[in-house]
């Protein structure tokens, strides 16, 4: 053996050895190699440098992957620190926040909810996801269940679905008749003019995501035993009903889109990104004291766009396609 190939298989089996010690896989692996030793000695030295040099690819693969998630959930830390200085704003201010988290299924509303609360006080926030209404609610005035759920001052609610499920869900499924339909989108516009001039902060935030992604993740669902849960009967007709979403979409935003409630899109394709960005949407709602001014709170242009932006995009595509992308 050359002093040469010597050097670079000394070299690898110390970083397999480090890797292993690092990932807690070394007494499993001490097994494993006495279990080879001879067949690993009978390779010639050309032999030993390709395994180890796959072994340490396949490692570091690995480890590049856990390296990488774990950093983007250090990237939002400075963005969530930012929440609880927001919080403290809105408790000295008395203000009231509801934030909307609307989009299709699947489309990474729970896991923003999620990163979004991670390190708030829990004093001073919910998160509400109202289940299907009661005959007695059904009798009521159809905002008042979530009236109900509104913020006392100093206080943020976060809506995992709105009262936007009459403009989307409802509709698509049958869940309400034209006219339950055509009167919530005719009194929705004055009905959040009236919650912002009475001083509530409202963001409506709409996660955006392809089909092919959504197919993707529906599929992991039916698969993965810790997100079966999610799996609903909605969710495996939302593909077949993926056109008539785009057009509740279409309609909910041009209608209810305004300067006084205006709609965030956020792509959500890539889950990282967006949760970033929508993070960066509500610390620059309000003009609270900064915990660090040299932050970059300016959203990514390709992740969020205006309602109005996605209005006009989604007209576009209807007069060269002949029918809406998304």
């Amino acid at each position: 053996m050359t002093t040469e190939k010597k050097v670079v298989l000394d070299t690898a089996s110390k970083v397999v050895a480090d890797d292993l010690v690092s990932t807690g896989e070394g007494m499993e692996s001490e097994k494993i190699a006495s279990k080879n030793t001879v067949d690993f000695h009978e390779m010639t030295p050309e032999e030993q440098v390709k395994a180890l040099t796959e072994k340490i690819e396949k490692m570091s693969s690995f480890k590049t992957k856990a390296e990488k998630r774990y950093a983007k959930e250090q990237a939002l830390k400075p963005y969530q620190a930012e929440l609880i200085s927001l919080q403290n704003y809105l408790e000295d201010t008395k203000k009231r926040m509801i934030i909307l988290f609307e989009g299709r299924d699947a489309a990474g509303k729970g896991g923003t909810i999620r990163r979004v609360t991670r390190y708030m006080n829990e004093k001073h926030y919910r998160v509400v996801a109202l289940g299907k209404p009661t005959e007695h609610q059904r009798t009521q005035w159809y905002f008042q269940r979530y009236v109900e759920q509104f913020p006392h001052g100093g206080e943020m609610v976060m809506f995992d679905r709105s009262w936007y499920n009459r403009a989307m869900v409802e509709p698509v499924f049958g869940f309400c008749t034209p006219e339950e339909h055509k009167s919530f989108m005719k009194g929705v516009v004055g009905f959040e003019k009236d919650l912002v001039r009475q001083g509530t902060i409202l963001i409506k935030i709409y996660f955006s995501v392809t089909k092919a992604e959504q197919a993707k993740r529906f599929e992991r669902r039916k698969t993965d035993p810790l997100r079966q849960w999610k799996l609903s009967e909605v969710d495996i007709q939302a593909q077949d009903h993926w056109d008539d979403f785009t057009n509740a979409k279409y309609e909910m935003l041009s209608r209810s889109h305004n300067s006084s409630a205006p709609w965030t899109i956020v792509r959500s394709n890539d889950k990282q990104a967006a949760r970033l960005n929508v993070l960066k949407v509500i610390l620059n709602s309000v003009p609270y004291q900064r915990v660090n001014p040299d932050l970059d709170f300016i959203p990514d242009p390709e992740i969020v766009v205006s309602g109005s932006r996605e209005i006009e995009t989604m007209e576009a595509d209807r007069i060269k396609k002949g029918k809406f992308k998304a």
